[in-house]
């Protein structure tokens, strides 16, 4: 097993809170979808109020990460990776509380036809992150289960451009629709398949991250 933070426990128990932040953000990404689908809006209201707080608390974790990393003067030949990650991953609860939000500002009427299309799309955009959670949390941990996870990434991320494409042929195919509405749905579409992208975009810094780390 190669442990990146072999004598630095307290640095590694800061990363392990950030990334459980993340992966909790990740999970109530999924069940507010739910729930604003099923037209319970105060019960997405807390979801949104959760995931917002979720954002706030990874952004401190990971600025307090950064500081103890540059106050300590630890793994200097790593830093830069390490801080980059951090961010990217930083990223992802981002845009899981941005999609949240945009749902509470813009109210999407979404027509009951396309419900299981929205859920299916949200629960491979939200495996994915989960996914880089586990890869992100292997890097630190156990570098070469970082692959394998890697893999389901890749795998949920095409998976969600592949519903996110059959929702949008559905929603321009539907009839008795205005062109405004379709749209409108489309736009959603687009943001709930963004965390998947997010997700992508942190797997592709982690294959490059542990190259350098094996060789």
């Amino acid at each position: 097993m190669d442990v990146l933070f072999k004598k630095t426990k307290q640095l590694e128990s800061r990363i392990d809170n950030f990334l459980d932040t993340v992966s909790k953000g990740a999970l109530i990404f999924k069940q507010g979808i739910r729930l604003y689908l099923n037209n319970n809006m105060e019960r997405f209201e807390e979801s949104r109020d959760q995931i917002n707080k979720l954002e706030n608390k990874a952004d401190d974790l990971r600025k307090n990460v950064e500081n103890h990393l540059y106050s300590h003067s630890l793994i200097p030949e790593h830093r830069g990776d390490v801080l980059g990650l951090l961010e990217s991953m930083d990223d992802v609860i981002d845009v899981a509380k941005q999609t949240l939000n945009q749902f509470s500002v813009e109210i999407p009427n979404v027509p009951e036809d396309f419900h299981k299309y929205f859920i299916e799309l949200t629960d491979k955009s939200a495996e994915a992150a989960g996914e880089v959670v586990c890869a992100t949390r292997a890097f630190f941990k156990n570098v070469h289960a970082v692959k394998n996870h890697l893999h389901k990434v890749s795998l949920f991320e095409e998976q969600a451009d592949d519903l996110a494409d059959r929702l949008k042929r559905e929603i321009f195919r539907k009839k008795g629709m205005n062109l405004s509405h379709r749209i409108h749905l489309r736009y959603f579409a687009l943001h709930i398949g963004n965390l998947s992208d997010a997700a992508e975009d942190v797997a592709d810094r982690l294959a490059i991250y542990t190259i350098k780390r094996t060789i």
